[in-house]
């Protein structure tokens, strides 16, 4: 679809570099700042998926930006500026090669796992007798590896984070307390809205002092998984689903259709209608978890309108 931004082409003044993740395109001024454009791209299964999503990436940045601003006065993190809806600028850091998941309920990828009759996690013991959605009894940390694009994440447990030197203890310590702290601010935020928090993933990084810092985004959609407060025990007890906010509306509709990012599976053709319905619920998932009204930045050129408000910003620096 033409109102939307899935891939860029900038160059910005004094730009280093340009990294390509699944969604994000971050660009490296002058091995000092570091301009990421949330685009619209949809990845799921760890594939990006072809057509892109309207608002979909102000929808990242801007609960993104929000949960840094809530969350700053317990963990730093890398943010400085917004010049735009689509745009965090920010501290040039070294990212630590793990992604730091946390979940208070047997949900998603723990739940599968469960339902194989596995019960551990990353090197972490789940108790027996759950069922999908039950709450743990204390959220576990199950981190994973970072993988390059076109790969899959894979979970690993601290022993091996450690082991391998992947992260020191010194610094994963660090990572972990973050972790529990943020997951515990994120889980007071939601339930003041009605929700609960059932699981997100966090990433840090060192700045060039050797601060640790939290990185990318936090508890947005994409990064988490959220489900309604109300009525989440009675569905429990009646074996019901869960009414929840989170991307899994899409992996279960990719499920449904033959696809779960395995070799040799197609990804399902994508209509203009479905991008519609997915475009709504992103809005929906944005109203309800920061709790504001979803205002629509102009569509018209979005290139054109990002590179003005960096160039802009970038100009006063």
């Amino acid at each position: 679809m033409s109102n939307t931004i899935t891939t860029t082409n900038f160059n910005f003044p004094n730009q280093k570099s340009v990294y390509r993740g699944k969604v994000r395109e971050v660009y490296n001024i002058n091995d000092d700042l570091l301009v990421m454009v949330a685009t619209d791209r949809l990845s799921a299964f760890d594939v990006v998926l072809p057509k892109g999503i309207p608002y979909k990436g102000q929808i990242l940045n801007q609960i993104a930006t929000k949960f840094m601003e809530l969350t700053q006065d317990i963990v730093p993190n890398w943010l400085i500026a917004t010049p735009d809806p689509s745009v965090a600028v920010g501290h040039l850091c070294d990212p630590f090669k793990v992604e730091m998941v946390i979940r208070g309920y047997v949900s998603g990828h723990a739940a599968r796992e469960y339902a194989l009759g596995k019960r551990e996690i990353c090197g972490v013991k789940m108790a027996e007798g759950l069922k999908e959605n039950d709450r743990f009894p204390e959220p576990i940390i199950t981190p994973t590896t970072k993988a390059d694009n076109g790969e899959h994440d894979a979970d690993i447990s601290r022993a091996d984070i450690l082991s391998k030197g992947i992260v020191s203890e010194e610094d994963y310590l660090v990572l972990e307390q973050y972790t529990r702290a943020l997951f515990q601010r994120g889980t007071e935020i939601a339930a003041s809205r009605g929700l609960i928090l059932v699981d997100t993933k966090y990433e840090f990084g060192k700045t060039k002092d050797g601060v640790i810092v939290l990185i990318d985004e936090i508890h947005t959609p994409d990064s988490s998984r959220y489900f309604y407060a109300e009525g989440y025990q009675e569905r429990q007890d009646k074996d019901e689903e869960q009414k929840q906010l989170s991307k899994e509306f899409v992996r279960r509709w990719l499920i449904e259709n033959g696809f779960q990012g395995l070799e040799g599976q197609q990804i399902p053709n994508m209509t203009d209608e479905y991008i519609e319905t997915v475009s709504e619920r992103y809005i929906e998932l944005y109203e309800n978890i920061l709790g504001e009204k979803f205002v629509k930045a102009d569509l018209s050129n979005i290139d054109e309108r990002i590179e003005k408000n960096v160039l802009a910003y970038l100009a006063n620096k």
